[in-house]
């Protein structure tokens, strides 16, 4: 009879400690697929780990994009990055601090100082292009260091501040300029509205200029090429977030909001940049 329990007992232990394992195995696998835990987030290749949230991304791409359109160089956009991430964290705020009182927007530009009306620089276009202005009449600003082109520009109390945005300024500049094609990534959660091809079509025009576009169905077709080709295609990644952006495709590449496994090979064209935003959620 002593054994008969013994055996039992081993057996009720067994039984127990694999339900126990079987309730860890279902919660991990239940909270590796819960959208709530996924950091959303977008880096660039060579950032230094300084990730952007999805916001900070959108303006960073803005930024570039506007450089792109005036066909500056891929220096002027890193230049612009550095400046906007020191200034306001690349957020559009609309307040300043106890030295600049009037400052305002991406840059912290101040009205009282010539850089536009207090609603101007609010405006992330007017900014960037005052920005750039003030950056082009900068003598030989592309063999300067970064901050020291950027303190030219801004003159500020603290001229070494921009330096250490400089390898996160490089890369995503690199990226969303299309010097480094495949280069730019975002880890979202799934979308939970619909969007729109026609929105994602006049934003792109508001960054680059007119870009040849056409829609078919819930999909925006982009006509460019070489460095301009992945300038777009990374812009709509960095604007998935907020445009509804689900799959992004160019020049033998896809990038998948729902696989989050970055840019992948395919069979997708060169010439070409496929566009594709969310349908309306299932009720």
């Amino acid at each position: 009879m002593a054994r008969r329990g013994s055996w039992r007992r081993r057996m009720v232990l067994l039984l127990t400690l694999a339900m126990v394992a079987g309730g860890i195995y279902t919660a991990v696998a239940f909270l590796q697929r819960s959208e709530t835990l996924i950091d959303e987030r977008c880096t660039a290749v060579g950032d230094g780990g300084d990730a952007l949230a999805t916001d900070q991304a959108a303006n960073a791409g803005l930024i570039t994009a506007v450089a792109v359109q005036r066909g500056l160089p891929p220096r002027a956009a890193s230049i612009a990055l550095a400046t906007a991430m020191q200034e306001s964290k690349l957020r559009n705020i609309g307040h300043g601090d106890q030295a600049g009182p009037d400052s305002r927007g991406l840059f912290q530009q101040r009205p009282s100082q010539g850089w536009g009306t207090a609603e101007q620089v609010m405006d992330p276009y007017h900014a960037s292009n005052a920005f750039y202005d003030a950056l082009m009449k900068v003598s030989g600003y592309q063999s300067l260091e970064i901050t020291d082109a950027a303190q030219r520009v801004q003159r500020s109390a603290y001229p070494g501040a921009y330096a250490q945005h400089e390898a996160m300024a490089k890369a995503f500049a690199s990226a969303l300029s299309g010097q480094s094609a495949a280069g730019l990534d975002c880890t979202l959660r799934s979308p939970d509205a619909a969007g729109d091809p026609a929105v994602v079509q006049a934003e792109l025009a508001a960054a680059f200029g007119a870009v040849p576009a056409s829609s078919d169905g819930r999909t925006l077709l982009v006509e460019a090429g070489g460095t301009q080709a992945w300038a777009v295609a990374q812009w709509a990644v960095a604007n998935a977030k907020s445009l509804g952006i689900t799959e992004v495709q160019t020049d033998g590449h896809s990038w998948s909001r729902e696989a989050r496994n970055g840019w992948q090979a395919s069979g997708a064209q060169a010439g070409q940049i496929s566009v594709t935003v969310a349908g309306a959620p299932e009720q």
